[in-house]
């Protein structure tokens, strides 16, 4: 009995920290962009989410950066064919570069990393949507250290920013993405324990 009651307090207490965990991601996801105004060598635009990448084509259009990069973009898609979708002027197609081979946000990544030392570029402005803006982040950094990350975060309108948890598409989104983010956090460990790691 005293095993089973400490097994139930241990239980209550992950799920404790767990709970807490949330709240505080949930709290780091951006409402707003904090710098609007620099500009970096590159803009680099993360695929699967709306509004992404017309944010990213308008801030372009804006000056912002000096080159347009979309990762993960899905094999076949070519630059003029993108324009056409985001209703976007021919004009621009000369400052874009698509990469087509990350399938993730690790992968969207190690991508952008290989893009910036090939382009000798030293800064971006990182566009995605707002939830997941503190994954990308943490994948970002960790990729490129030495490479100065300016938020750019996008919003969906489906998307309830306040009082999340009383939506329940919202509260779904931001709970699995919550799930993600502790795994990427844990990854470098978990790939060292499964490596043998140092004793």
């Amino acid at each position: 009995m005293r095993t089973l009651y400490r097994i139930i307090l241990a239980l209550g207490a992950l799920s404790a920290i767990w709970l807490a965990g949330l709240v505080w991601f949930a709290d780091q996801i951006p409402d707003s962009v904090a710098d609007s105004t620099t500009r970096t060598d590159a803009i680099v635009v993360l695929t699967g989410g709306s509004q992404r990448i017309e944010g990213g084509l308008e801030l372009l259009a804006a000056g912002m950066g000096k080159t347009l990069f979309v990762t993960g973009v899905f094999p076949g898609v070519q630059v003029p064919a993108l324009l056409r979708q985001a209703n976007a002027p021919e004009g621009l197609a000369c400052c874009i570069v698509l990469g087509h081979s990350a399938d993730n946000t690790a992968g969207n990544a190690i991508e952008t990393a290989a893009f910036m030392r090939q382009q000798n570029y030293h800064s971006l402005r990182l566009v995605t949507s707002a939830y997941h803006m503190p994954r990308s982040l943490l994948e970002f950094t960790r990729a490129m250290p030495d490479v100065a990350i300016v938020p750019n975060p996008v919003f969906a309108g489906n998307v309830k920013r306040n009082r999340w948890w009383e939506w329940p598409g919202t509260f779904s989104l931001i709970v699995t993405e919550y799930v993600k983010f502790l795994v990427a956090e844990l990854r470098p460990w978990l790939i060292r324990e499964a490596q043998g790691g140092p004793a």
